[in-house]
Order: structure tokens, then sequence, then C-alpha cells
């Protein structure tokens, strides 16, 4: 998992996550997957050809989705909404009326007037919440995450668990790498607290591109450059969100 990925998509505001890419003085980048579109370079997309921006915007829909539909399909701890509620915005973003809702769901239509208030509900505490922090950071000059030496780290996007394990400080990061993995990136031993796993865990993701398919045997064979028991490796990249495979196991890929 790339580290300047997650930041990306963590550091972006409310507006670049509805876009799904930021822009800066030279360049277009997917919050994503950290595509970059060159300003002032032509992209050939399917035969025609787009300026940086909309090759952008064309990116985000061909390789991701909408964008709703890409935070919808997150861990429901980060987007902070029940799976019920989850099928319900994906539902009524189609243009569903709440009748049409209620069949699919197979609830009365009374019930999705009621998850509507909710929402709504939830919706006006999380302005409310984002503004009182923002007021915090402008008061203190410091984001929440920032400790005196130290900065709380944010858990990649794909993660599968969301608890304790993931309070982890850039310091935590740097010493666990420098202990458990030597000058090569390989692993000298697979550590047995959690939080120190997810952290070379990650370390290890960054062996893998982005955007690209593996076999079963290209993985091992990576894996095998880190660490002995590259089957245990394996199956923990999946187990906390690190990689996705097809059920047959034929192919794995680099969650984003």
């Amino acid at each position: 998992m790339d580290t300047k990925s997650n930041e990306s998509f963590w550091n972006a505001t409310m507006d670049e996550v509805k876009k799904g890419f930021t822009e800066r003085e030279e360049e277009y980048k997917c919050i994503i997957c950290e595509e970059v579109f060159e300003k002032g370079r032509i992209y050939e997309i399917q035969s025609e050809l787009y300026d940086a921006k909309k090759a952008a915007e064309i990116h985000i829909g061909e390789s991701h989705g909408s964008m709703l539909e890409y935070l919808l399909g997150m861990n429901s701890a980060f987007i902070g909404v029940s799976d019920v509620q989850r099928e319900l915005i994906a539902l009524i973003s189609q243009g569903l009326s709440d009748k049409e809702v209620a069949q699919k769901l197979g609830v009365a239509q009374s019930t999705i007037r009621n998850h509507r208030y909710k929402l709504r509900e939830k919706e006006k505490q999380s302005k409310l919440f984002l503004v009182i922090m923002d007021l915090l950071t402008n008061s203190t000059k410091k984001k929440i995450n920032k400790l005196e030496e130290e900065v709380i780290c944010d858990p990649h996007k794909t993660a599968t668990n969301l608890d304790d394990r993931y309070n982890i400080t850039d310091k935590e990061k740097e010493d666990t790498i420098k202990t458990y993995m030597d000058d090569t990136g390989a692993l000298k031993i697979y550590p047995s607290k959690e939080k120190k796993k997810i952290i070379v865990l990650e370390e290890i993701c960054n062996n893998f591109s982005k955007g690209k398919t593996y076999s079963e045997k290209e993985i091992n064979r990576i894996l095998k450059r880190i660490y002995q028991d590259y089957a245990s490796i394996r199956r923990a990249l999946i187990e906390y969100g690190f990689i996705e495979r097809t059920n047959d196991c034929n192919r794995y890929w680099v969650k984003e």
C-alpha cells in the first residue's frame, strides 16, 4: 500500500474527494491510485483527445466508478453508515422512488422514511463536527493527529477492520520497520503483536504495483524474497485488506 496514496486520500479536501482528484500547479492527481495527468498534455482515450482535467475525470469513472460508488464500497467504520444505509443510499442515487427502494429492500415504505430521517440527522451532525474540528485546528494551529513529537498515521483506506491496532504513529512505523526488516526489505521475523504486524504488512505491500494483476505464482515469488513463510504473509495481506484476490485464487491485486 503506497503511503503517499493513503495520504493523498485522507488529506484531500471535501471538494477533492467528491471529484476524486487533486489539482496542483502542473498536474491533476487521482486520490485513489495516484495516477497523474499533466497539465498541457493531451490524452487519447478510446480514440478521442482530452485535456488533463477531462482525462482525470474519465479515469475516475473508468477505473474506480463514481466517487459515490467508491466511498460506499469502503469499510463502514470509515464512512459511518450501516450496511442497510449503504444499500439505501446506492438505490436512492439511482433515482428510485421510496416505494421502489422499499420493494428492493423488502421493507415498508415508512422504514425508508425513518432511514431518511436518520441520515439527515447524521448529515447535520457531520457538518457541525467538521466545523468544530476546523475551529480546533485553527485555534491550536495543529491538526488533531499531531502529537508533541509524533504524528498519528491514518490507516490504509482498504482496512478490513478498524480498532486500536491502527493507533500508530510515524515513529512507531519507523522503529518497527528498522527492527523487523533489513536493508533489502526482507523480513527478519514476523511480529506477533498486531500493531507491528500491520506496519510490516503495509511495507511489504509496497512491493506490488497498483493496477496490476498477479497470478498466485507471481505473488509467491515476490514474497519468497521477503520471508520464508510466504504463504502466511500472503494470507495476512488479504486478511488485513492490503491485497484482494478472486475466489479461485488465480488472480491477485493491490486493493485501492
